[in-house]
């Protein structure tokens, strides 16, 4: 944490660079433009962060959050913990606990207790793709789908600023034993060349571009190795082309990373950042622009993915602007996402029923480029599920739902039915149509398909 507070903005001719600066939880008060809010409003920020990890900088609080229309502003309902997403008879204990000026320690460990009733990790990811070298787990790595294996490495497991909505928010929360993070690659690499079916790695957190273009390099190199030759793209998971730009324009080692991606293209891999972008503000600063350019110059492809979330892009009008100025800046849209069953879930969670209607409301008003981009996806426990449409089949009226990615790959493109609900969020709040028992994926007694071993 840097002691400098002044705000990063885009560099003079001949000025210093922007410095990365972040502000947690503990920065609240050195945090400027809460100073003009109502003492009980940055009050519920501090209870709200108390349980959900908070996280930001000045980038983003100079460029993206409009502060006139707070706290309804989209960018900072995506980075600011609300009062609203924890329940409401625990945020009054919370409130209680930190009014009474009583010690730290007994909030923070009620605000634990509510962290543990959030469903830390949903989807059976510890149980189920965690996989195993010569008998012993894999720390920090993940292999759900047959050809993908995602990889944590430690030091990249923080971001430039953290999403409320963030379904990987254990990562943050200082929880050890719910974190998945590798303190080296070897184990990965010895993995990979028992494993001839992975074509992908996907590397991420957290953010990996927080690392310096030293240690990035200390992790993706060795996957470019001799018997790797089935790795066919790296992909990196990243924030940063939206929370610190200047990641790929001024930071003092943004050329070596630039430098970095275009060895791995050099090596005859397909380099791909999975980036988010949640609302279409994220795009547009000069230098958000230049970051984007400058990736793409460097033989990247950007493959834009994101959730769709109440109270930040729960429109179609927003998701036109957002996959047409991706479009227009030579990025691809690729997933929009069902909010997970995780941390403040009930707060962003949308009906999948309005998710398709919003979907499908703006995929109409886009161009064959944009169409590339497919949603709304459910991410459950036996894969990515594509919300299809909405029919009516032998009288009954269905989500019709195909499985766009499965724990099984003989699963991949099954088209199935649930039967119809206008309040369901997600797969686990849905049945089978046709009264069928359950749907196919779902053995008599689960779980299904446990991660490879090697």
């Amino acid at each position: 944490m840097c002691k400098d507070r002044t705000a990063a903005t885009a560099p003079k001719s001949g000025g210093p660079r922007p410095r990365f600066r972040a502000y947690g939880r503990r920065h609240i008060r050195h945090i400027r433009q809460l100073r003009s809010l109502p003492q009980h409003q940055v009050r519920a920020l501090r209870v709200a962060s108390a349980v959900l990890p908070f996280r930001v900088n000045d980038y983003v609080l100079e460029e993206l959050i409009d502060w006139s229309n707070i706290p309804s502003d989209p960018l900072y309902q995506l980075t600011f913990p609300q009062p609203g997403m924890l329940d409401k008879g625990d945020f009054v204990q919370l409130y209680q606990i930190e009014v009474s000026g009583s010690d730290s320690q007994l909030l923070q460990h009620r605000a634990r207790e509510v962290q543990m009733r959030m469903n830390p990790h949903p989807d059976g990811q510890m149980e189920l793709n965690v996989p195993t070298l010569n008998g012993q787990e894999l720390p920090g790595c993940q292999h759900k789908y047959r050809e993908t294996v995602l990889f944590f490495p430690q030091a990249g497991q923080t971001c430039h600023a953290y999403c409320t909505y963030c379904f990987r928010w254990p990562q943050f929360a200082g929880i050890e034993r719910l974190r998945f993070a590798a303190r080296e690659v070897d184990g990965l690499v010895a993995y990979l060349r028992g494993h001839p079916e992975v074509t992908d790695v996907l590397v991420t957190g957290g953010d990996p571009l927080v690392m310096s273009s030293n240690m990035l390099r200390r992790n993706i190199e060795p996957l470019l190795g001799e018997g790797l030759d089935h790795i066919t793209s790296i992909r990196i998971g990243t924030r940063a082309l939206s929370f610190w730009p200047y990641r790929f324009t001024t930071d003092r080692d943004a050329d070596d990373v630039l430098r970095l991606f275009e060895s791995v293209r050099r090596s005859g891999r397909q380099l791909a950042l999975m980036t988010h972008f949640s609302h279409p503000r994220e795009l547009g600063t000069n230098v958000a622009r230049k970051a984007l350019r400058r990736v793409r110059d460097a033989g990247a492809i950007v493959r834009c993915q994101a959730p769709l979330i109440r109270h930040i892009n729960d429109s179609p009008e927003v998701w036109v602007d957002l996959w047409n100025e991706q479009v227009r800046l030579g990025a691809v849209p690729y997933y929009i996402f069902v909010a997970r069953n995780t941390g403040p879930r009930s707060y962003f969670e949308v009906p999948l029923a309005r998710g398709l209607q919003i979907f499908t409301d703006a995929f109409a008003r886009i161009s064959g480029l944009g169409r590339t981009v497919r949603g709304p996806i459910m991410s459950a426990t036996p894969g990515k599920i594509l919300v299809d449409g909405i029919a009516t089949v032998n009288g009954q009226k269905v989500f019709v739902l195909k499985m766009i990615q499965g724990r099984d790959p003989s699963w991949a493109n099954r088209v199935f039915f649930a039967r119809f609900d206008p309040e369901a969020t997600s797969l686990d709040q849905l049945e089978p149509a046709f009264d069928t028992r359950r749907f196919f994926f779902e053995p008599s007694s689960l779980p299904v398909v446990k991660a490879a071993s090697g």
